[in-house]
C-alpha cells in the first residue's frame, strides 16, 4: 500500500498558512475547521508545518497567549515529508522515529496533500481487516481433499 491509496480515500483538501501570519490567526483556522496541522507554504514552496503541538507549545512560552508570535516564530521548518509512491510501511517507521503526527505528501516540490498518523494507522487497520476476511473465507470454502482414503476401524 501507497501513500496514494491513503489521499485517493482522504480528498484534496488543502489548508496552509504563510510564515508571516499572526500565530493567532493560524490557531483560529485550525479551530475552526477542526485540523491538527497546517502546511506552510512561502511563494509555493513548503517551508514548514504548524501543529498544535507547536501552537500550544508557543502559548505556554508567551504565559498563556499567543501574543505577537508569527508562524515563521513557532513551526517546524523542517518536517518530514513524503511522496505519493511512499509505502506506508516506510511512512509508519519515519513518523514514529520522529514522533510525527502529521506529514505533507510532494511530488516534485508541488504539495499533493498532508497524511496522519491516524490515516496510517487506519489504512494499515483497514487494509488488514480484508485481509483477515479474505483468509477466513479462503479457509471456510477450503476445498475436500479428493483422494482422501476412509480411515480403517479397529
Amino acid at each position: 500500500m501507497k501513500v496514494s491509496d491513503i489521499l485517493r480515500v482522504k480528498g484534496g483538501t488543502l489548508y496552509t498558512v504563510s510564515p508571516d501570519q499572526p500565530l493567532g490567526d493560524a490557531a483560529r483556522t485550525m479551530a475552526e475547521f477542526d485540523i491538527g496541522s497546517l502546511v506552510v507554504m512561502d511563494h509555493g514552496d513548503l517551508v514548514g508545518m504548524l501543529t498544535f503541538r507547536e501552537v500550544i507549545l508557543a502559548i505556554v512560552g508567551n504565559g498563556g497567549s499567543v501574543g505577537n508570535s508569527t508562524v515563521r516564530g513557532v513551526m517546524d521548518d523542517h518536517p518530514l515529508t513524503c511522496t505519493p509512491e511512499t509505502e506506508i510501511d516506510e511512512v509508519r517507521r519515519m513518523m514514529l522515529e520522529r514522533h510525527a503526527r502529521y506529514m505533507p505528501v510532494v511530488s516534485q516540490r508541488t504539495l499533493m496533500g498532508v497524511i496522519s498518523f491516524y490515516d496510517v494507522a487506519k489504512a494499515v487497520v483497514d487494509s488488514q481487516d480484508f485481509e483477515n476476511r479474505m483468509l477466513k473465507a479462503y479457509i471456510r470454502d477450503w476445498p475436500a481433499a479428493e483422494d482422501a482414503q476412509p480411515q480403517a476401524r479397529l
